[in-house]
Formats: structure tokens, C-alpha cells, sequence
């Protein structure tokens, strides 16, 4: 067994075959454990230098609520020339990596028929729950992501599925949906149809028609944005996939791109990262808001707030929260945070966003993608076969977890624990996949969404 030491300042080391942790000098009761230079919580009793560090004895140091002063710190990163890629250009001056057809019901009524065309025709049937039976903003919520998806660059054609007497019915959508090109956006309320599915294959055809007169053209990589995700985290994550994806978001940015850092209560215990990076104090002001925002969230439903780690994590060798979100926000790396979003917002600013939303995987990846992301970096320690509507690469943090679920997993960054440098590895398979390489979850039809809820159904 060797021990891998993030930082100098650590008290503990992660085990390099389990990611579990090892106390490198004794901890007493209530003394600070460090990992990623940071607190990752409390000892709840004495600790012995080579025992182990996990629930039975390390407890979350965080409070319910902090004091945070803008406090920024220089994480300038030198420019560097855009590499080109390969990609539609649409006629609203949007970029997208595919050029599929898309059918978005506005209820979750519908589904099946939505089912039936995509069977039918290969069209990516984008299914939910929800669009009736909502209120207020909650249901504005389902509208703006549902609204997001439409306007999405890597759809080349989409055909919006109603049903006719739902709330999200198609002629209040439209509201929200705004002005779109009657040749790419076409409609179809099934309970005005005689034969929806006759009627659908008709659309469709026409939609693909459209899609067709697209075809791929040189553009610079700084028109494309970046979504950053992890799920299933375990002791590695934010060792190495993490880290990895960090460094591709840090060379994106630096060419000029976007890239989108979500999951909100994983941001908990390493939201002073962040903030130190926030480009102005209103932004900081902004991001303030975003974490506490979502905390109120979780006290006003009664739920404690830390209790975040799932089983999964733990037995991955993650305890608290704070440890947890230190390794989350690696994916972040070190550029500047320009700018946070809201629900349904879209991306307007290059460089790191902050868009609102909690860490559960499906609804992360849905609003990512609905804030215009052309693709998703997924790291996990634990395997996922989920995929979004967009390309989303899966990222191992382990070497056997990629050589068991190769079905999941596009790529390994397990290496990394034995000094491999993959950096040009990954950028250049992330390059091949916005030019047109298959995901394992394309591969596998996996396209899922889940929108976000927090009001009454009726």
C-alpha cells in the first residue's frame, strides 16, 4: 500500500488502492483534519497516526450559516490560441456539436407517444413528468428548461409534443419560448390530431430535412461551452478525474470558451474558492447569494444540510461534505468566475459560470445542457451508465472501475495516481467527440432529463 498526500499542510493521505484515508501524525479529539490544504471536519475522538479516517471518526466542522468577505485572489490564465474543431453553425449564430432531431413534450402526458416517434424515426425523445399540475415559479421552472432544450444549437430540428389542455399547453409555452424559425421549431398538439403519429412522422421528416442542409465547418473551440459534473464520487475523484477536468476547463477558458461548474451543495465547505475567484465583488456578491439561497432551501423543508455524502461516497472513502465539495470543485480549476446563473438561464460570458441547481445527477445534466452546454465532463468513482441530452463523456477516477464498466466509461483517468500525464490524451479525445465520436451513453441511447421541483402539485 502506498499513500498518496494532496498537500503539504494535509493530516491525512489517501490510500492508493482503496481512497480511503490514513492519518499521517496523531489528531486529537476535536482538532481540525486536513486534506486538500483544507478542513475536511473534526475528529471525533483521538486518532492515531496510520489508523484510518472516516465516519467513525470525523464529523462535518460546518455551520449552518458563514460570514464571507470578498477576499480575490490572482488566477489570471495566459491566452492561448483556440483550437479548431468541427461543428454546425446555426442560422442564429449558435454552434452545435450534433445535429439531431429532438422531440421535447411541454406534459408529461405525452410521453409515450414521444416514445413511439423516437422508435419510429431515431429522433431523441426528451421525456418528463411534469408541464401541468405545477404553480408559479416552479412551473415557470419547467417552461424556461423545456424553453433552454428547444434553443439548444445541437439540435438541429426539434418538434414540440403537446397535448392541448395541459398548463405548459402549447400556445402559453410559446410565451416563454419566444420567437423561433417555423423550418427548425414545429408543433404538434396531439389532441387536435385525428393521427398524432402520422402527423409526427410528417414533422419529423420535414425537420430532418432541414437538419440536412447543415453540414460541419471549421470554428474555434472558444464558440463551444463546457459543461463539468461528477457523480458517484470516491476517494480519487478529486484526485484525478477531477483535477483532469479542471485543467481542460482552465485551457477551454484560456482559448476563450465557457465552461459551467452546477451542484450547488456540493459546493458547501469550498464555496470560499470560488468566491476568492469571482472576477468582481458583484459577482461574489451573486455567488454569496447562490449558497445561501440554496441552504435556505434545505432548512425551509427541515432537512439538515450536511448530511450530503451518499453511501456510494462513503464507501469510496469520502466522509463529510467538506471533503466532498473539495474535491468537487476541482473541476472548477483556477479560472476566474465570470458570472452566475440562474434556472434556465443561458450562457452569455466566457469563462467559469456558476449555474444554480443541486447535485442530484439527472437534473444537474438536464440543466446543463438546457443552459446551452455542448457537452458534459462526467467523472465518477463509482460508474453510471446516465447520459443527458448532449454527448456527456464519463470520466473513471480509477483504473478498475474503466476496466469493468467499459460500456460506461469513454475515459481513464486512474493513471494519474501513477504520474501518468494524460492532459493532451484527454483533450484530444474530448476534440474527437465534438467533432463527431460517440459517447458510450450515445452508443447506449441514454438521453435522460429531470427537472427540478419544489412547489405543490395539484
Amino acid at each position: 500500500m502506498s499513500l498518496i498526500k494532496i498537500h503539504p499542510a494535509d493530516s491525512v493521505a489517501v490510500d492508493s488502492e482503496t481512497g480511503h484515508k490514513t492519518a499521517l501524525k496523531d489528531i486529537s479529539a476535536g482538532e481540525r483534519v486536513i486534506k486538500y490544504g483544507f478542513s475536511i471536519g473534526r475528529a471525533t475522538r483521538d486518532i492515531k497516526k496510520g489508523e484510518r479516517v472516516h465516519t467513525d471518526n470525523l464529523k462535518t466542522a460546518l455551520n449552518l450559516r458563514e460570514e464571507y468577505r470578498y477576499t480575490p485572489t490572482e488566477c489570471d490564465i495566459a491566452p492561448e490560441k483556440p483550437a479548431t474543431v468541427n461543428a454546425y453553425i446555426r442560422e442564429d449564430g449558435g454552434v452545435g456539436i450534433r445535429n439531431d432531431i429532438w422531440i421535447i413534450p411541454t406534459v408529461g402526458c405525452v410521453n409515450g407517444i414521444a416514445k413511439r416517434l423516437s422508435e419510429l424515426t431515431g429522433a431523441i425523445s426528451l421525456t418528463h413528468p411534469y408541464g401541468c399540475s405545477q404553480l408559479g415559479e416552479d412551473h415557470l421552472t419547467t417552461q424556461k428548461i423545456l424553453a433552454g432544450l428547444a434553443a439548444h444549437p445541437n439540435a438541429g430540428g426539434v418538434l414540440i409534443l403537446g397535448l392541448g389542455c395541459e398548463n405548459n399547453n402549447i400556445a402559453e409555452f410559446k410565451k416563454v419560448l419566444g420567437e423561433v424559425n417555423p423550418e427548425r421549431v414545429k408543433f404538434l398538439n396531439a389532441q387536435d390530431s385525428d393521427d398524432e403519429i402520422s402527423e409526427g412522422l410528417k414533422l419529423i421528416e420535414s425537420l430532418k430535412s432541414y437538419a440536412d442542409g447543415f453540414k460541419r465547418q471549421p470554428v474555434p473551440i472558444s464558440r463551444l461551452k463546457i459543461g463539468l459534473k461528477c457523480g458517484g464520487s470516491d476517494g480519487f475523484s478529486g484526485i484525478t478525474a477531477n483535477p483532469l477536468i479542471g485543467r481542460f476547463s482552465d485551457r477551454i477558458i484560456s482559448m476563450g470558451g465557457s465552461a459551467v461548474l452546477t451542484e450547488v451543495p456540493e459546493m458547501f465547505g469550498a464555496e470560499t474558492v470560488l468566491m476568492d475567484r469571482c472576477e468582481s465583488e458583484e459577482v461574489f456578491e451573486r455567488t454569496v447569494s447562490l449558497i445561501n439561497d440554496f441552504k435556505d432551501y434545505f432548512t425551509s423543508h427541515g432537512q439538515e444540510i450536511y448530511e450530503n455524502p451518499s453511501p456510494g461516497n462513503r464507501a469510496g472513502g469520502i466522509t463529510t461534505l467538506e471533503e466532498k465539495s473539495l474535491g468537487c470543485v476541482q473541476k472548477g480549476g483556477t479560472s476566474k468566475v465570470t458570472d452566475v446563473l440562474g434556472y434556465g438561464d443561458r450562457v452569455k460570458k466566457p469563462g467559469l459560470n456558476l449555474l444554480k441547481g443541486p447535485g442530484n445527477d439527472i437534473v444537474a445534466i438536464t440543466n446543463l445542457s438546457a443552459c446551452g452546454c455542448n457537452l458534459i465532463l462526467f467523472s465518477t468513482g463509482r460508474g453510471t451508465p446516465l447520459g443527458s441530452p448532449v454527448p456527456t463523456v464519463k470520466i473513471s477516477s480509477n483504473t478498475p472501475l474503466y476496466q469493468k464498466k467499459r460500456g460506461w466509461i469513454d475515459f481513464d483517468a486512474g493513471g494519474i495516481i501513477e504520474g501518468k500525464d494524460l492532459d493532451g490524451e484527454f483533450f484530444d479525445y474530448v476534440l474527437s467527440v465534438v467533432n463527431g465520436e460517440k459517447t458510450a451513453s450515445e452508443r447506449n441511447k441514454n438521453a435522460e432529463i429531470a427537472i427540478f421541483k419544489d412547489g405543490v402539485t395539484l
